[in-house]
């Protein structure tokens, strides 16, 4: 097991225990610190989608920075049972962890989201299923972060605003395209 830290906000400094899953990686604190400079260091109100949580770095984060909600998506047991032990050590009654497939979540919820963060393993062809979904998933003036190990230039009915690479990490940010 390896820990990680949360970069700002109400928990900032606070470690997070991840479990070793195959295929995890959890997402640099220096990709996290750009991708939160880019939405804003304060993610008041805001109603968050954790697609494939793994370690939970991104929902934790928009969670310590003041989310009114986040909800987690994540399959893996042993991934799961660590971010419900890190969402009690941390008492974060704004996080909702689910177990469950991210593709079957995403197409079966009605809910609109501010904010959706989509870090799925790599290599899996997990981008391009979960794609088509992604415009359906956000409020109006919603966006989609999108970490990858390849560069994304385009998603069907969304814009690409932002991107970045660290390492062998490419992220980018999308709002829609209408």
């Amino acid at each position: 097991m390896s820990r990680i830290r949360i970069i700002g906000g109400d928990w900032r400094s606070r470690l997070i225990d991840v479990r070793t899953v195959k295929g995890l990686r959890p997402t640099p604190d220096r990709v996290r610190e750009t991708l939160f400079n880019w939405l804003g260091q304060e993610m008041d109100g805001l109603r968050c989608l954790d697609l494939f949580a793994g370690s939970g770095a991104l929902g934790f984060e928009a969670a310590s920075r003041g989310a009114a909600s986040v909800t987690m998506i994540e399959q893996d047991p042993v991934a799961l049972a660590a971010l419900q032990a890190n969402a009690k050590t941390l008492r974060a009654t704004c996080v909702q962890i689910v177990r469950g497939d991210a593709l079957n979540f995403a197409r079966s919820t009605a809910q609109p989201f501010d904010v959706v963060f989509v870090d799925p393993p790599y290599r899996a062809g997990w981008i391009d299923r979960i794609a088509p979904l992604l415009p359906k998933l956000l409020s109006d003036g919603g966006l989609v972060y999108v970490e990858a190990e390849y560069k994304i230039d385009n998603i069907d009915r969304l814009t690409r605003i932002k991107h970045g690479s660290a390492g062998q990490v490419y992220y980018h940010l999308f709002a829609r395209a209408d």
